[in-house]
């Protein structure tokens, strides 16, 4: 007997699908095969979804894990390797394929878990201004954690060169009350700070606007919430480098989709592969991207 609920759901303008399973709820969009929502039982969500979501075509949701691919954040800051590979003269932030329709290729349900496979395939949906013959996957598998993994196939004859992200915005009770761990000794660019390169002593807390990307960082990072009672951990592989986010105040009024207070309540940890950590691949390579997000109580 089935103990999943598949539940196709209508939000505005997007397709989306509300899974429920083994006490996890899920919900994901066929647009940028984007993560949504994630909540473990009774627990406040793990992933954060802005109380400001608009669900509108051509437009990635604020909150969830958008894909960022082939590139992450403002093109112009990523290697030339990867700058070389779009031929238009503007660039939009995050790449190309968070606000285009994904295939979806299943869902299917084995030993407790379900698991969503999405497909962008360049060939039947070439990506303007980005010629490259590439199939890419992201599949997702939720059961008492959530998994995804996100695959690049460079089809084409030539090499190619990207930057990626998981961008994962996280619940947290109150961001100036919680620390992350795994980051000590990390080399860190601070893009507040003129993109200057410093190196993190202690678990990282927060008490202003957060802009970072770390180096060489642990297979495991966990966000340490007392006010919550829990500990979220976050095991990637394919990746050796992190984007530490947080808007604050100021930055939270300018943000769409945003309310002016959210900034206190979520927490972005993108698991990545960005600068120095892009992906290259040779003809008929592939990579991929893989994160599992877990928690626990917090040791009374």
């Amino acid at each position: 007997m089935s103990t999943a609920q598949v539940e196709r759901v209508e939000l505005d303008q997007l397709t989306c699908w509300r899974i429920r399973v083994a006490g996890s709820v899920l919900l994901v969009a066929q647009q940028g095969a984007q993560i949504l929502s994630y909540q473990q039982g009774e627990q406040p969500p793990l992933i954060w979804l802005s109380p400001d979501a608009a669900y509108r075509t051509g437009q990635s949701v604020r909150g969830g894990v958008p894909v960022c691919w082939p590139w992450f954040g403002d093109l112009r800051r990523n290697p030339p390797a990867v700058q070389a590979h779009y031929h238009l003269e503007q660039a939009p932030a995050h790449g190309l394929v968070r606000a285009l329709d994904w295939e979806l290729l299943g869902i299917d349900e084995e030993d407790g878990a379900v698991t969503l496979r999405f497909a962008y395939d360049t060939r039947n949906q070439p990506l303007e201004g980005w010629p490259r013959d590439v199939g890419l996957t992201f599949v997702v598998r939720v059961a008492q954690d959530l998994g995804m993994s996100l695959e690049t196939h460079n089809r084409g004859t030539e090499p190619l060169t990207l930057s990626q992200a998981l961008h994962s915005y996280f619940a947290v009770s109150d961001v100036r009350q919680v620390s992350v761990e795994g980051l000590q000794g990390c080399r860190y660019i601070d893009t507040l700070q003129d993109w200057r390169e410093l190196r993190q002593q202690d678990a990282l807390v927060f008490d202003a606007e957060t802009d970072r990307i770390y180096f060489d960082t642990a297979a495991r990072l966990s966000i340490i919430d007392p006010g919550w009672g829990r500990r979220i951990h976050l095991d990637a592989r394919g990746s050796r480098s992190v984007v530490l986010w947080n808007p604050w105040t100021d930055k939270a009024r300018r943000l769409s989709q945003f309310p002016d207070d959210a900034w206190q309540s979520m927490l972005c940890i993108e698991t990545a592969n960005v600068l120095e950590d892009i992906v290259q691949l040779k003809a008929d390579e592939r990579h991929r991207l893989e994160l599992r997000l877990s928690s626990e109580p917090l040791a009374s």
